[in-house]
């Protein structure tokens, strides 16, 4: 009983987790929108807000990634769009994914996609040289006091569909020799 408790806990702790993210804006999660429900009426004029972007990759992944400029002047409720560059510096296909943050934690409450290249996989050819797009609004609650805000991603090493095959392949090696 206590076993099969402990594996539910561990089960549910992932949604929950998220769950508590979406409601605080832990973990600087942003959100996703439809670019038909950015209203040109909620556009404020009279502000600017300064979004830097950040750039990180994975020691495991052999990618150069870096934004086309380091920050933004944008107006909450306008939808605004950066361009990030991607290189695969490898002699084979890999697969990246981006993973997003805001900071402050606050401020990702109020920070919307509308395009990403991090909801999807991206598969680089070697040597690959790729432009990248994030299409995105600040909401235009954003309290006062936020007037900076950054948009940080880190690409990691995703599996690929032959590196699946080839870890199954591996595991089931190891066990039939143990």
């Amino acid at each position: 009983l206590v076993a099969v408790a402990m594996f539910g806990f561990g089960y549910l702790m992932v949604p929950i987790y998220n769950v508590l993210c979406d409601i605080t804006g832990i973990n600087g999660k942003t959100g996703q929108i439809a670019e038909s429900q950015v209203s040109v009426d909620d556009v404020d004029p009279n502000r600017l807000v300064t979004v830097e972007f950040d750039t990180n990759v994975n020691p495991s992944l052999p990618w150069e990634f870096k934004a086309t400029q380091f920050k933004q002047e944008v107006r909450p409720g306008e939808i605004a769009e950066a361009k990030f560059f991607v290189e695969n510096k490898s002699n084979k296909p890999v697969v990246g994914q981006a993973i997003p943050s805001v900071a402050p934690e606050q401020a990702s409450l109020f920070f919307n996609k509308t395009e990403c290249f991090c909801f999807i996989n991206q598969v680089l050819a070697p040597g690959e040289k790729k432009e990248m797009i994030v299409r995105f609004v600040v909401d235009s609650d954003l309290p006062e006091k936020i007037s900076t805000m950054t948009l940080s991603y880190t690409f990691f090493k995703a599996l690929s569909e032959n590196d699946v095959v080839s870890n199954v392949k591996h595991e089931t090696t190891k066990k039939n020799d143990g």
